[in-house]
């Protein structure tokens, strides 16, 4: 079943989607216009401030392999989800509702296959964190503040 897009404007409603792209659920599937390789890699981004949400966008789209989606609230994301979808999550760990672990669980649910990196402007002990959260699609954790260079380094290492 194929959805059509939206005649409407595509900004974000009630601030949770900050893409001003379409949606994962309202893009064709690239197999019904084209058979080659992926052009771009889809990161998506969950972070409860919108203004550090919109930074990591701007940041990882400064490299135009780089196709990015992006929530400031989880459970936005969480319900809006499409599997076999996304290459990475990048997923900040202290969010209210729920916290990076908690959607990584879910989302994982949703699409085993997906690799994720949390951030955290906190401390974190990595080793502990994979004892109490034995996912394994954990990649990376990423300390913020983080400049864009150090960020783009981070996500290609990832998705090599």
């Amino acid at each position: 079943m194929n959805k059509e897009h939206p005649n409407d404007s595509l900004e974000p409603k009630n601030g949770t989607n900050h893409t001003g792209k379409l949606k994962p659920n309202q893009v064709k599937s690239s197999s019904s216009f084209y058979h080659g390789p992926q052009l771009h890699k889809r990161v998506l981004v969950v972070d409860d401030n919108s203004d550090i949400v919109f930074t990591l966008r701007i940041g990882l789209e400064s490299d135009p392999t780089m196709q990015v989606y992006s929530y400031d609230n989880p459970v936005t994301a969480l319900l809006e989800f499409e599997p076999n979808f996304y290459d990475l999550l990048l997923i900040d760990i202290n969010m209210p509702m729920m916290d990076g672990f908690q959607l990584a669980q879910k989302l994982l649910q949703k699409d085993l296959n997906v690799r994720i990196c949390f951030m955290t402007a906190g401390e974190i002990n990595m080793d502990a964190a994979r004892e109490v959260h034995p996912l394994k699609s954990i990649g990376c954790f990423i300390k913020k503040p983080i400049t864009a260079e150090q960020l783009l380094r981070h996500i290609k290492a990832e998705l090599e």
